[in-house]
């Protein structure tokens, strides 16, 4: 069986042009915090790429999905970067992010237990009603409670470990 998926990712600052791309575009938000989540986004790109299914789908094409996937976790981050309005390079990446937030079918959102990730809690709150939202708040984030409660009122699931987020984006994915 070969992978369901032809993945390619796009880090800051590249982007592609939306009218010459027709795959389904997945953004990664969610805990990076200067380093201290886990590196879930690598494992998330490598699952995708190595995604087979067994399922037959009616009525659906075999052929492989096109999926980008805009990772916004960057190898070259400084961390130490003034946050300043004015810094070029934290602006860049930035305005990458909500405009590649915009341009995606589904948003994968991971909060990890390990961070507070206020920028990732933004970025839920900015797109709470886009219907794009695949919400993963594990046990043990700080603020599960209002992440549960925030989700509910506003009809966005909440799973709860990787492996659900992961089947879930999958099937999404698959449908789409």
């Amino acid at each position: 069986m070969s992978p369901l998926f032809d993945v390619k990712v796009i880090h800051p600052t590249n982007t592609i042009p939306a009218n010459e791309d027709q795959s389904t575009k997945v953004f990664l938000a969610g805990s990076i915090e200067q380093g201290k989540a886990e590196e879930w986004q690598s494992r998330i790109i490598e699952d995708l790429k190595s995604f087979t299914s067994d399922v037959n789908i009616e009525g659906k094409n075999t052929m492989k999905k096109k999926l980008t996937i805009f990772n916004p976790r960057r190898p070259d981050w400084n961390p130490n970067l003034p946050q300043e309005a004015l810094n070029e390079v934290l602006r860049s990446q930035i305005t990458w992010e909500l405009d590649h937030l915009e341009m995606s079918d589904v948003i994968c959102l991971y909060l990890d237990p390990k961070t507070t990730s206020p920028i990732s809690l933004l970025e839920l709150g900015l797109h709470m009603r886009s219907r794009k939202l695949l919400v993963c708040c594990p046990p043990g984030f700080y603020r599960k409670a209002n992440i549960d409660i925030t989700c509910q009122k506003y009809g966005v699931d909440v799973l709860n470990d990787y492996s659900t987020l992961f089947s879930t984006l999958c099937g999404a994915l698959v449908n789409m």
